[in-house]
């Protein structure tokens, strides 16, 4: 049987994505237009332009309406309010980037009961989505966190330096929007006094006479004995009581940055530790949704440090399908249209794949010495889930590479 076929979904419930961050290569919105198309669910894609890989998905049933031009919620809302008078009925919205989740805990009541969605406390995804807040709110909750600061200045991020010694990570502590207009990248990983300089002078062009300099400084972390880094992850998804219905750890084989990015070979890797510490603060925090959180082992203590906390679905949510066909926004689908959630065995070692970003990270890793090309190539080989490629609906990739190739020119003519 295939695991789709025990999913018990109500496909008279349309769903719609909410993505306000333009990023054209973010796959975890094409992972949830395949997740429930497959189950026969019409899903809406808000996408950027015609081109878009995710839109020409084959279970797209169509496009929404054209993405909004910023995150205004007046604006934002009255898109979503048209769009509802054109579907059969209420509707699943599902937000994939931290601005759409804040937008809809705070101001989402204008939208019941034409969409269904979770209802966080209104204050929740703001504030565990600001890096510096969510550091107050692990403090609070005695939840293992890296040193961190915001520095006001150029003299305070180099002191944090100092202090800590290089390198340092350096995340964005911007709107969603602004860092995107001055090319910042969300987190660096910054190796010199040189380099911490020119980031916080490109981060103070975005303030302009902000409070600081826009940027938010923790400690690197330490390898462990072998020199390998463990960056965890956790996705999972919460009932309007606060209770996991569905949750899983995996482990990052590879990031994009290096070590510092979003996840470009994941593997399931089951960690009743961490998930429990990680059920217990949602839990504790009466967090309602999807989620997806960021650790690092840190060897020092044998402790697993919180690095990010978002608050909606994760991009790599795919990895986790079990073995009743059940994933994140499955989960999500089934318990917000009043069916049971019931949640299949675990499949260990289940592995995923960016293509668009992996061959990348591969190259940073050899140099490194922790990966060789025959490795490499045979991990791709063997991954179980992909991004972009899928034999049943193969055009999202196609469209993936004929972009990326299209940037990478435009970025050498500029240069």
């Amino acid at each position: 049987m295939s695991p789709n076929a025990s999913v018990d979904a109500d496909t008279a419930t349309d769903a719609v994505l909410l993505k306000l961050d333009r990023n054209i290569f973010h796959h975890g919105g094409l992972g949830v237009i395949r997740s429930l198309g497959r189950l026969g669910i019409r899903v809406h894609a808000m996408r950027e332009d015609r081109f878009a890989p995710a839109g020409a998905s084959r279970y797209a049933r169509g496009s929404a309406l054209p993405m909004p031009a910023c995150a205004d919620p007046a604006d934002v809302l009255e898109l979503l309010d048209r769009l509802a008078g054109r579907l059969p009925g209420p509707a699943l919205l599902v937000a994939t980037d931290d601005a759409g989740a804040i937008l809809l805990a705070e101001h989402g009541d204008k939208l019941r009961p034409r969409y269904l969605f979770p209802n966080p406390p209104a204050d929740l995804p703001r504030r565990v989505a600001g890096k510096a807040t969510l550091a107050e709110i692990c403090r609070a909750a005695g939840v293992p966190h890296p040193a961190t600061m915001v520095p006001v200045d150029a003299a305070e991020a180099t002191a944090f330096a100092d202090a800590y010694g290089y390198p340092v990570v350096a995340k964005v502590n911007l709107p969603w929007s602004a860092d995107k207009a001055v090319g910042l990248q969300s987190t660096t990983v910054v190796h010199s006094r040189h380099a911490m300089l020119g980031l916080v002078a490109r981060a103070r062009r975005a303030t302009g006479d902000g409070p600081d300099t826009g940027l938010l400084l923790q400690e690197y972390l330490p390898p462990g004995p072998d020199g390998t880094r463990q960056d965890w992850f956790f996705h999972g998804y919460f009932d309007a009581s606060a209770r996991c219905l569905f949750g899983h750890t995996g482990i990052k084989e590879r990031s994009f940055p290096v070590h510092a990015g979003l996840t470009s070979y994941g593997r399931w890797a089951p960690n009743e530790r961490l998930r429990a510490e990680a059920v217990a603060l949602l839990s504790g925090l009466g967090y309602q949704g999807a989620v997806d959180l960021d650790y690092r082992r840190d060897p020092r203590d044998d402790s697993y440090r919180l690095l990010d906390f978002n608050p909606r679905l994760g991009a790599q949510f795919r990895l986790f399908q079990d073995s009743a066909g059940i994933d994140v926004v499955r989960a999500l689908h089934l318990d917000l249209t009043g069916r049971d959630v019931t949640a299949g065995e675990a499949v260990p070692d289940r592995t995923l794949v960016v293509e668009n970003f992996d061959p990348i990270a591969a190259l940073a890793y050899r140099r490194e010495g922790h990966l060789s090309v025959r490795s490499w190539l045979a991990s791709v080989r063997a991954a179980d889930e992909a991004a972009w490629f899928s034999f049943d609906d193969p055009v999202p990739f196609l469209l993936t590479g004929a972009r990326t190739l299209w940037q990478a020119a435009e970025h050498r003519l500029r240069r």
